[in-house]
């Protein structure tokens, strides 16, 4: 495993991490949780991925009994976790980053990790509603208070993220560091060239999310949703139509012969993918089993087997076409 620094910070992650989206506490218990991440943990990853949101809260408490089932020294892992959109219905305590919801979304959150402190802290969507400076104070105060070491942003416009970054240089606050953005083979905006200022010339770092496009970048659904899988869901039914894309699946289908030529599974080529980016800090994988872990783990073995010849051939089966200079 090789690790990368959190944007321009002297925090290091490991080029693969492990998040809990969708299978904790839906797919996988704390027993599955316990030996998903200890494979993750041996192949060297440091950084596990978590959201109040996910599993209504849920998918914390597992992540944390996790922890402490496998009794880790605490300097030897980073965890994270996010705050937007609440688990109330209940005025300023949903789709919000008001300062009321931000200071008690982390104390809700510490409480279900039943830990101390989480290395990052995302706020996992913007809220035009709630001024910057109000957001940044927040996040500022929740760091000092020693309940997160670093914050960053998830899905943020550019425009909002730079807004963040000079309202705490300004008054000399503790500045996000890194961007939560959606990024694979298929989705590749968030690390287009309209954050050229954040991420080249602010050196914000990314911990990107869905490298699999959802398990479509696996090959998997080319026969159907298969029984069991993420597509099979039904609180994940809002995927299908793009799951069953006859057209995306053939352009996928068409990248295997590229994954044999480097050595790799589609999965494991997908990943790898990602790793040529470098704006990419970690790339946050998702299983349900070990033998998920384990296959996607060995992406890191392939990522320097990639050429601009390679790349370009990817380009040319999905039909992107190069950004202008």
């Amino acid at each position: 495993m090789n690790y990368r620094y959190l944007g321009n910070s002297g925090l290091q992650v490991s080029e693969l991490s492990f998040g809990s989206w969708v299978t904790f506490g839906k797919q996988a218990d704390v027993g599955v949780a316990v030996e998903m991440m200890a494979a993750a943990f041996d192949a060297g990853v440091n950084f596990f991925d978590n959201a109040e949101a996910y599993a209504g809260g849920k998918s914390e408490e597992i992540m944390g009994q996790a922890l402490h089932q496998l009794g880790w020294p605490r300097g030897s892992y980073l965890v994270s976790t996010k705050l937007f959109w609440g688990l109330s219905d209940t005025v300023n305590q949903n789709n919000t980053l008001n300062r009321k919801y931000l200071l008690e979304g982390m104390a809700g959150s510490l409480e279900r990790f039943d830990l101390d402190y989480v290395d990052i802290i995302y706020c996992h969507r913007d809220d035009p509603n709630t001024p910057v400076g109000e957001v940044v104070w927040a996040m500022h105060n929740i760091i000092e208070s020693g309940w997160a070491l670093y914050w960053g942003t998830s899905e943020w416009e550019p425009e909002r993220i730079l807004g963040a970054l000079d309202f705490a240089e300004r008054h000399h606050l503790h500045a996000p560091i890194v961007e939560q953005p959606q990024y694979n083979m298929l989705n590749r905006e968030r690390l287009g060239s309209n954050y050229d200022e954040v991420y080249d010339q602010r050196g914000y770092g990314t911990t990107i999310w869905s490298p699999l496009a959802s398990g479509l970048l696996t090959g998997k659904y080319k026969d159907g949703i298969p029984e069991g899988s993420r597509g099979d869901l039904e609180t994940m039914h809002w995927m299908r139509d793009r799951l069953t894309d006859a057209e995306v699946l053939a352009r996928v289908s068409a990248l295997e012969p590229l994954a044999a030529e480097v050595g790799g599974t589609l999965a494991q080529f997908s990943l790898a993918w990602c790793l040529q980016n470098p704006r990419v800090s970690s790339v946050i994988t998702g299983a349900s089993r070990v033998a998920q872990v384990e296959e996607n783990m060995k992406a890191v073995e392939i990522a320097g087997r990639f050429t601009p010849e390679l790349m370009a051939r990817v380009d040319e089966i999905l039909g992107v076409e190069p950004e202008a200079d």
